[in-house]
């Protein structure tokens, strides 16, 4: 079964054509990061034009790198939540057409999923279930019980800042460029993950906190350089040495990760017959991210991560997760009265 997979919930004009849920024919994926490092974040409104432009090219050449035509494709998958709303408008209204013209099976997916199914993307062992699935992205901070394809239960959630919005707001403050996570990942490289000490919220049951990690962060640069709280944070990288930039990285990256990490803990226990553990989102590429789940759970568990290239928005993933979809007998969406749904939870 050939799916042709869209995603443009965010920043990335995605496309790619997936065979049976893990063979990659084709991916293509346009990013829009070059025009807002200069802003620091993304502009909902410009983001959309930008998809309008690119949409339609990306796809054709999705076809092309595949060799196929549209006579070949056997499904339409698009991402129709959460994300911005513009930018859902686009994806899901291209893919609404195209499936009413070329007469498709349309699925609409939800993009926690596909990054989940980031997994299953040329896997030769894929993951094993019942799993735990640990999504960390500039939009979410999850952690998911799956006890079967297409069942996700919800078992831990940020209550304010999502990591990777964590790791975009430390990084501006020391002065790294966007996105903040890739950037902090390698300066943290040169930095002591122990010179500054942070503290880890006290958050009940497997839920999540970020807001006060970032609030800590800023608090302790002005106190390392003797300046006022009411010092602002846009001034402080003006202030710090190399050596500290790369100090605070590592100590902020190091913490951040073992509070990820040890939330998943907790629930690994009252989880005890899960057999595989699955990160997903872009913070999943993140490397002190990866050796520490490897170094403490591979013992006991399987543990999967995306390849770094479907770590962040792309087309495979979505084409998968409406491949596994179709498996478990959903039925596809009628494109005649598909709605975008920005803040859906996933279900």
């Amino acid at each position: 079964m050939k799916i042709l997979g869209i995603e443009t919930s965010c920043d990335e004009t995605a496309a790619a054509i997936v065979e049976n849920g893990n063979q990659i024919l084709s991916n293509v994926v346009v990013s829009q990061i070059d025009i807002f490092a200069e802003y620091g974040g993304v502009i909902p409104e410009v983001a959309a034009r930008s998809h309008l432009e690119t949409i339609l090219p990306v796809i054709h050449k999705s076809l092309r790198d595949a060799k196929l035509d549209f006579e070949d494709i056997d499904a339409i998958a698009v991402t129709h939540t959460p994300g911005l709303t513009g930018s859902l408008l686009i994806g899901t209204l291209t893919a609404r057409t195209l499936a009413i013209l070329k007469r498709k099976p349309l699925y609409a997916v939800h993009h926690l999923k596909s990054h989940i199914y980031a997994n299953w993307l040329s896997a030769d062992n894929p993951p094993h279930f019942p799993l735990l699935a640990l999504v960390v992205s500039g939009g979410h901070t999850q952690i998911i019980y799956m006890r079967e394809h297409n069942h996700f239960e919800i078992i831990g959630t940020t209550r304010d800042d999502a990591v990777g919005e964590c790791f975009d707001k430390v990084a501006k403050i020391l002065g790294l460029p966007y996105p903040g996570g890739p950037a902090i990942d390698q300066t943290a490289q040169n930095g002591n993950p122990k010179r500054y000490p942070l503290p880890h919220p006290k958050v009940s049951n497997l839920d999540f906190s970020f807001s006060g990690l970032k609030t800590a962060v800023l608090r302790t640069i002005q106190a390392e350089l003797g300046l006022s709280i009411k010092t602002p944070s846009f001034e402080l990288k003006n202030h710090l040495s190399t050596q500290q930039i790369a100090d605070f990285a590592a100590s902020f990256q190091n913490t951040a990760c073992d509070i990820l990490l040890e939330k998943l803990s907790l629930a690994l226990q009252s989880h005890p017959n899960i057999q595989s553990i699955v990160l997903a989102g872009g913070v999943s590429a993140n490397q002190t991210l990866r050796t520490k789940t490897q170094s403490i759970f591979s013992k006991q568990y399987q543990i999967y991560f995306p390849e770094p290239r479907f770590s962040g928005d792309n087309g495979a993933m979505v084409a998968a997760a409406a491949y596994f979809e179709s498996l478990t007998h959903t039925p596809p969406t009628n494109p005649y009265t598909l709605s975008i749904a920005p803040r859906t939870p996933i279900h």
